[in-house]
């Protein structure tokens, strides 16, 4: 079989649908015109190639006019192909650069806005028009976890937000709407409790950066509260995002967006996320869809999202059903936070921290890997200093880690070896914000609760593992690696290349990265 062209050198990423038109006809995209049912099918098979290929599906069951779409963000060697950077540990670079030259949005007109081709505003049943997607057998049925809320204006402060919030539709036009405690959406719900409606947008299938900002939140020390975060996702395709105002409310649209659902948060009525925890009037014991941490979610009581309008593409919108707890979902939330938890250490000690790593297991907001580079004796202390600083300003985050410069910090393997001979246990771990607030989505926090009703709040209290494996300044002569001489030894003279090739066949990943440093 002929194999297909690799990722294109340029990506149109001013829509989800132009990204996809570029990645079209390559190794990085399936397109399938077999029906396929947004009930358990689409996130099997998101799980099936979990890393691989992004998958469009251009025959949905029950919805004619419409096509899903999962895994764009599933590699991050596409990702970053995506915003042409080519080496993907580089891209936290691109995305400390956008942080700090924020390009603002423009306001553009509804016929120059894809997203509202269509507008529905009359006898509206959600239900009917976006195909929704159920991830497991054991969720309430077909949830919204693809919607990226963005609020603007007076209601943030002056700037742009935009996040994922969970959604359950528990009638045609209106729905439950779970908020992280701490988040800006949080911080918004707070401000405006009360005090009337609060105007947003629900966009779904928008241009990939940003999906990029709505996934990297919650390190607020970066990115406050009133800042630009659809700036920011400006900064990071290089040109303004579009938005447009909604028909129905005071608030602005992604103009690119596949779908918009526009309607308001209203705090005066809470909503149940499942009828079984509505039934039992029970929080924190019913299942949900999977949550970051790897876990089944659970029910709770949230705020009431009120329906007043829906717009979308006229021809085949895109629902771009992300799972959660996937290689998707993780590059999602993790590639702008790398970014993020990186400028947190360079602000502490500028120069100290030259990289930052998310791994997989490590789930979409577990933790970070600090990579160290200490240049004298008085930097000492502020490694833990980043430590802290980073459990602290991010709820949910359970692990914390710092190495030093010579550890392969996207080699679990060479992780290991650091946290087994580097470690001090007498001054290298420690515990933090131990009741400190947490995050209902992490069953550690739940459970550290020592209470098993969660009825009344989903705010729960845990602590954070800080662990510095970095070698003491004055004694890093007695932790020297073994200077093996790879660089100066030729196998080729002794083998000839197929030999080579054939010895390193059964050579694991770590192993190559040995023989590559000699160490």
């Amino acid at each position: 079989m002929a194999t297909k062209a690799a990722i294109p050198a340029k990506i149109d990423i001013r829509s989800l649908r132009s990204a996809l038109e570029s990645l079209r006809g390559t190794d990085e995209l399936l397109v399938s015109d077999r029906e396929i049912n947004p009930q358990l099918e689409l996130a099997a098979l998101s799980k099936h190639f979990d890393g691989g290929a992004a998958m469009l599906f251009d025959t949905v069951k029950g919805y004619p006019n419409a096509r899903l779409l999962t895994n764009l963000f599933a590699s991050e060697e596409r990702v970053s192909r995506m915003f042409g950077v080519d080496d993907p540990r580089q891209f936290k670079f691109r995305a400390v650069d956008a942080i700090h030259r924020p390009l603002p949005p423009v306001t553009v007109d509804s016929k120059d806005a894809p997203c509202q081709e269509v507008v529905i505003t009359n006898n509206i049943n959600v239900w009917d028009i976006v195909p929704m997607i159920q991830h497991t057998e054991k969720d309430p049925g077909r949830t919204l976890g693809a919607g990226n809320t963005l609020v603007t204006g007076k209601y943030f402060w002056g700037g742009t937000h935009i996040s994922y919030n969970r959604m359950n539709f528990r009638g045609p036009d209106f729905s439950s709407f779970q908020i992280s405690p701490g988040s800006h959406t949080d911080m918004i719900a707070t401000e405006w409790y009360r005090k009337g409606p609060i105007p947003m947008t629900i966009n779904i299938g928008v241009p990939p950066a940003c999906t990029l900002l709505a996934g990297g939140g919650f390190v607020y020390m970066i990115l406050p509260k009133g800042c630009d975060e659809i700036g920011v996702a400006g900064a990071m395709q290089g040109y303004p995002v579009e938005l447009v105002k909604a028909k129905t409310v005071d608030a602005l649209a992604i103009a690119q967006a596949e779908y918009v659902i526009e309607g308001y948060l209203d705090t005066t009525q809470k909503v149940w996320e499942s009828e079984e925890a509505e039934k039992a009037q029970r929080q924190g014991v019913y299942p949900f869809h999977p949550e970051w941490a790897g876990y089944m979610g659970k029910a709770y009581r949230t705020y009431k999202f009120q329906v007043t309008g829906v717009t979308h593409r006229k021809q085949k919108p895109i629902y771009y059903g992300l799972i959660v707890h996937s290689f998707d979902d993780h590059f999602v939330d993790t590639l702008m936070r790398e970014a993020m938890f990186y400028e947190l250490a360079d602000r502490i000690c500028p120069g100290l921290c030259v990289d930052t790593h998310i791994p997989m297991p490590m789930t979409d907001w577990g933790g970070c890997i600090f990579q160290i580079r200490k240049r004298r004796a008085r930097d000492e202390g502020y490694t833990k200093n980043i430590l802290t600083a980073a459990l602290a300003c991010s709820l949910g985050s359970k692990l914390m880690i710092a190495v030093d410069s010579d550890i392969n910090i996207y080699n679990m393997d060479d992780m290991m070896w650091a946290l087994t001979t580097r470690v001090d246990t007498s001054s290298g771990i420690q515990t933090v914000c131990k009741g400190g607030a947490g995050q209902a989505f992490q069953p550690s926090d739940r459970s550290s609760a020592g209470d098993k009703d969660w009825t009344t709040t989903n705010i729960r209290f845990g602590g954070g593992l800080a662990i510095d494996a970095t070698i003491p300044f004055v004694y890093k002569d007695a932790f020297e690696r073994p200077p093996y001489p790879v660089a100066k030894v030729d196998p080729s003279k002794w083998f000839s290349k197929e030999e080579m090739e054939i010895a390193r066949k059964s050579m694991t990943d770590y192993g190559r990265f040995l023989a590559k440093t000699g160490f």
